[in-house]
């Protein structure tokens, strides 16, 4: 979802620095230590490995509602990512799923307040499999929802924690470069949903 659907990971780590700012903490190098990961595991990095898990929700519960409050003070406009509502729409007739590892509470805000949420009739999050990405846990929970075998999916990602999730999963993988990135096993990179080998590439799938 998040790279992907909306371009929001620079407001991830802008809401990070802010969250750890406050408890006295700073860290080099957040945005490589964030990519992919769930919040339990970036509290346990980036504030205390031993934390009980109790504190642990809290702090990741806590940075989440600032990263919210953040991108509605923003305004949403500029988190969108080029094609994305054309691209769904144009693909209407396919079942698909959000498999991320955000918290449940971001996947409904991005899917109500950009307007996704009809496109999207099955969601999983990090906190519904034993194991997050990059596990292929998610995407094969998302895939059995859909009815879907799991080599007829595919799987559009920003991270390569999310793409070592996609291929152990045995999905097809394209690679969003909403940042720069590299990928290792996609079948397609692309840019954002405007690039025109993506419906090419669509196509060719479609006949597989």
């Amino acid at each position: 979802m998040d790279g992907v659907l909306v371009h929001s990971m620079p407001l991830h780590t802008l809401a990070w620095e802010r969250y750890l700012a406050n408890l006295g903490i700073t860290i080099d190098n957040l945005e490589q230590r964030m990519h992919g990961k769930r919040n339990s595991e970036l509290v346990r990095d980036l504030i205390d490995p031993n934390l009980p898990a109790d504190v642990i929700f809290h702090h990741g519960a806590e940075k989440e509602r600032l990263f919210r409050e953040m991108m509605i003070e923003d305004g949403l406009s500029q988190y969108t990512i080029p094609g994305v509502p054309e691209f769904l729409e144009r693909h209407r007739e396919l079942p698909k799923a959000v498999a991320s590892n955000a918290e449940p509470q971001n996947i409904d805000f991005v899917l109500d307040r950009f307007g996704l949420r009809d496109y999207f009739p099955v969601t999983v999050n990090g906190m519904q499999v034993a194991r997050p990405k990059p596990f292929p846990d998610v995407f094969l929970e998302a895939a059995r929802r859909l009815k879907t075998a799991p080599q007829d999916c595919i799987v559009f990602e920003d991270s390569p924690t999310g793409v070592t999730a996609a291929v152990a999963a045995g999905m097809r993988v394209v690679g969003v470069e909403t940042t720069p990135t590299t990928f290792q096993g996609i079948q397609l990179k692309i840019k954002d949903f405007r690039d025109p080998a993506l419906e090419k590439w669509m196509s060719e799938q479609m006949e597989r």
